[in-house]
Parts: structure tokens; sequence; C-alpha cells
């Protein structure tokens, strides 16, 4: 029996994201700038992250608790070796009725087959511009678009559902929203449009860098004829629309000018096993890992997972401001180590 729980707030919790991995194959700017990941930078080893099996049993026991939908996350998710035996493991719990995964695709073709096979479905594939010479200006790795654009359509041959997550700063692609919007409306692809957000402490966010939703909207209205489409679920995080000629939809994402931390019913799970309540918070999560591996119990784990919740008052998007950005700096989760 699924007993339902709610926060400080009253917001229930209903979303696990499990963090993999902290390495990634890219060095975008916006998450893990070359001058601080550099080659020599000391990932976590292998025996401080939580293996598959602990992981399955944390969210087995979260989804006693509501928790019905889990993303895999990273660090770039698909460098975990053998990340088809979690989705086997997550896909066999009940009451788990879907199974996404964030990644920059840069390897699907490689592992594509055999998470379809284990019951993966759903992909978010980051691509933050569709113009080559501007897409490894980001990712700082030499990685043509037209590269996760193959695997892309690689994705989508084999059965996978795909969205594309696009990051937008102003001055570095904030130009690549309509051809992105053409590109992906004539593939029926759902793209979603991110403001960019001060995620971690190594990204270089202000303000001015931000292009907001309403100045992404103007850019689409004035080029193509669309509508609003109502949400889908409770704490649907996207504003979505639709092309009125094919349907095709696209999202807006909208974290620093139109907060959603009302509806937020996201749990967090670090590549190290810590609970985080939210992608903005302080480096203090719980450690979740220590727990496990000191032997507690299912009873034990249910019953600090409830407490956990029942704690949670992160509403950090609300509060952003100048001040609020000034006092947390250097003490955010980076977002290789916690998940997008």
């Amino acid at each position: 029996m699924v007993q339902q729980i709610t926060d400080k707030l009253g917001r229930p919790i209903r979303d696990l994201r499990i963090s993999v991995t902290d390495r990634c194959n890219f060095r975008c700017d916006y998450c893990m700038p070359k001058e601080i990941f550099g080659d020599d930078f000391v990932f976590l080893p292998k025996d401080e992250l939580l293996t598959f099996e602990e992981m399955e049993r944390v969210a087995r026991i979260y989804a006693q608790l509501g928790v019905k939908k889990i993303r895999i996350t990273g660090g770039e998710p698909l460098l975990r070796r053998d990340l088809y035996k979690l989705i086997e493991k997550l896909n066999a719990i009940e009451g788990i009725e879907d199974i996404g995964l964030t990644t920059n695709g840069l390897l699907l073709k490689k592992h594509g087959e055999n998470l379809y096979n284990a019951g993966l479905h759903r992909l978010n594939v980051s691509l933050d511009a569709i113009d080559d010479e501007t897409f490894q200006s980001i990712n700082n790795r030499n990685i043509k678009a037209t590269t996760i654009l193959e695997q892309i359509d690689y994705a989508k041959s084999i059965g996978f559902h795909v969205k594309v997550n696009v990051v937008i700063q102003k001055g570095v692609n904030d130009d690549q929203v309509l051809p992105m919007i053409q590109y992906f409306k004539d593939k029926n692809i759902e793209i979603r449009f991110i403001e960019f957000m001060d995620v971690g402490n190594d990204n270089g966010w202000d303000f001015s860098k931000v292009v907001t939703k309403d100045e992404m909207l103007s850019q689409i209205e004035a080029n193509y004829d669309i509508e609003g489409v109502p949400p889908k679920y409770y704490g649907e995080v996207a504003k979505y629309y639709q092309h009125k000629d094919n349907g095709a939809k696209f999202g807006l994402i909208t974290s620093v000018s139109s907060s959603f931390c009302s509806s937020c019913t996201r749990a967090r799970l670090s590549s190290d096993g810590k609970f985080y309540g939210c992608l903005f918070s302080e480096v203090d999560g719980f450690d979740i890992k220590s727990y496990l591996r000191a032997g507690a119990s299912d009873q034990q784990l249910y019953e600090k997972f409830i407490e956990l919740w029942h704690l949670r008052d992160d509403r950090y998007s609300d509060e952003r401001t100048e001040q609020t950005v000034a006092n947390r700096k250097r003490k955010k989760i980076n977002m290789n180590y916690i998940g997008g």
C-alpha cells in the first residue's frame, strides 16, 4: 500500500531523480567548465558510487511513498558501465510507471538497443545548438551537432520517445531558437528551451545572461502560428505550445522568470548517494549511502525517507534575487553530481 506524504509546503512526492555518475564526456561551460574539470580532475572512485542494487532498494522504498516516475541522470549516465542492468531492476518495481534518462546523446548508438530492451523507452537529449560551430564552442569537445542529430535519429528508429533539451544563454546560442524550432517541428520531436539557471558554482551565471521565456516566445510567435497546450499532470515543469499546422509541440522551462517551486514533486539522489530536495541545494544532503551501508533495514529507510520529505521546504527559484545568488556563492551542489 502506498503512503501519500507531503513536505512542509504541501507538495507530494512523485519523482525520483537518480544520478548514476559524476563523470561526463562533454565540458559545457554552464555545467562542467573545462577550466575546472580538467584532465587531472579527480572524480568519485567506484566504491563511493551507489551500486545498482542500492539504487534499486532506494527506488523500491520511494515507490511505497508515492514515487511513480524515475529519471536517470549524471554527469553523463551512459558512461556508467552496464546501465541497462539498472533499468531492468527499476522496471520491475511495483508502482513505477515511467522511467526516463537524460543524456548528451553521444553514446546512444553504442548503448541504445540494450537500454531499450531493458525497458527504457524515454530519452531527454541535451543539445544546445543545431549549428555545428556553435555547439562545438559550447561542449568544448569538438563534437558536432550533426553527430548528436544522427544519434537522435537512431534512437527514434529503434522506438525511443525523444525530447530535446536546450539551455539558452544570451549572446551564446540565443540565435538557435528559430532554427531548432524549425528542425524539430519537421521531425515532430518535442524540444524544450530552458532558461539559463545558476546551478552549481562554476558557470558564471548572472541575470543578464538569461533569455526569458517571454523573450523566446516572442521570437517564435513572430514566425510561427502556435497555441498553448494545457499541462498534462501536476508538477509539469515545461509550459507547452503546439504548431497549429502539424501539432508538433515545444516547451519552455522557466525556472528563472516564472518559478514552479510550488508544484515541485522531485526527490534527488546524488551520484554518491545523498538525498537532496532541490536542484539548487547547498552541500548538506542527507547521506543515504552511509545509512544503507551501516545496515539500515527497509523499515528504517522507509521512516527516514518520510522524515526527509516532511522536513523539505526548498523553494530557491521563488526566492532567487541578486542577494540570494550572492549568499549561496560556492555553496550549491554542482550539476554533474546531482543531475539536471
